[in-house]
């Protein structure tokens, strides 16, 4: 008997990806991520919620979906470089995409605004990492620019082929839970992921692999929040990076997922999120970069204000590892190991309270 692996999302939902006919992948595998029950929010809400944990992607996110789809069309169409501006996680997942390729692989990146993990994923999978005096929106700019005038494919989400290989995430859950869920949580950062995820179900349904599209909630950092303010921000300032993003590529299609599907956008303080990702991790096991809480600290604050989601489907996606950002995540916590004992077995029980 032969073993059946996961192909990666190109070959998994081909027929259902809108690139090249005959368009060779360039895959590590992505996707595939698993969709895990959380007994501690849907004790807290009486719903059934789930985790759709991307940070099992190949380099830690859910960037990894939509890399491979621009990347092989990249490459298919000939490209020899590749470039993309990014808060980090994009960086990375681009990087390892064109090492894979055997294509150059160029970052921008805001100046001292990426989280130290990224940055050597970036580094290590080869890509030219050139950082800005600027934010994100101003690299991205530079991005466009470099492909307008240089021999150079831009891979950022403003690229419609990374929207296509992102929107599998909504095929898999449909797929695993046997339709679409009630509600649907996620981070807004650039805004290409709720964008994506819609742009998926809605496919799904017309299909008929599923029965009803979900309600869209996305979330932004409080200090970064465009979408939710209704206007660009000229300098978003948050802790969680991967969303530090204040004029949204994709803001057009995240408003119309948002419309279309009754949902919202919400800012939540910096404080909330880091407080999610710490209850995240020692109630599910699940340990994410600042941002991928974010739907969490959404939800929590919605039961709090009264919201009734008895018997419901949630879906949360929690978009990128916590070892992305390990210092920001150990933040606050003081000396990490405040216990030194002798080598023996009574005195470690004592300093445990076994004893």
């Amino acid at each position: 008997m032969t073993a059946q692996q996961w192909r990666g999302v190109i070959e998994e939902y081909r027929e259902l990806l809108d690139i090249p006919e005959g368009t060779p992948a360039v895959t590590l595998r992505e996707g595939g991520t698993p969709l895990v029950d959380s007994g501690w929010l849907s004790g807290l809400t009486g719903a059934n919620v789930w985790l759709k944990v991307e940070g099992n992607n190949p380099t830690g996110s859910f960037k990894d979906r939509g890399m491979t789809t621009a990347l092989s069309v990249a490459v298919h169409e000939g490209a020899k470089a590749v470039v993309c501006a990014s808060t980090g996680n994009t960086s990375a997942s681009m990087a390892a995409y064109a090492a894979k390729a055997g294509v150059k692989p160029l970052v921008l990146v805001p100046e001292g605004k990426i989280a130290a993990g990224k940055m050597a994923q970036a580094i290590m999978h080869g890509g030219q990492v050139i950082m800005v005096r600027g934010n994100f929106d101003d690299c991205l700019r530079m991005a466009r620019e470099l492909s307008e005038k240089y021999p150079v494919a831009l891979v950022n989400s403003v690229n419609p082929y990374r929207l296509q290989g992102q929107k599998t995430a909504s095929f898999e859950l449909v797929d695993f839970l046997g339709d679409a869920p009630d509600y649907h949580f996620l981070p807004v950062g650039n805004a290409g992921n709720i964008s994506a995820y819609w742009m998926g179900y809605t496919e799904y349904e017309k299909l008929g692999r599923s029965t009803k599209r979900p309600v869209m909630r996305g979330f932004q950092a409080a200090g970064s929040a465009p979408l939710v303010n209704g206007a660009p921000v000229e300098n978003p300032e948050t802790k969680a990076t991967a969303i530090r993003i204040g004029n949204p590529a994709s803001w057009d299609l995240a408003m119309n997922a948002k419309n279309e599907s009754g949902g919202s956008f919400k800012a939540i303080e910096d404080e909330d999120i880091l407080a999610a990702q710490r209850l995240l991790a020692t109630k599910d096991g699940v340990f994410v970069e600042p941002a991928s809480a974010i739907g969490v600290a959404g939800l929590l604050q919605a039961v709090e204000a009264g919201e009734d989601f008895t018997g419901k489907t949630i879906v949360i996606t929690v978009t990128g590892h916590g070892l992305k950002d390990t210092a920001t995540a150990l933040e606050g916590f003081g000396p990490l190991v405040d216990v030194v004992v002798d080598a023996d077995v009574d005195a470690a029980a004592a300093a445990a309270g076994l004893v």
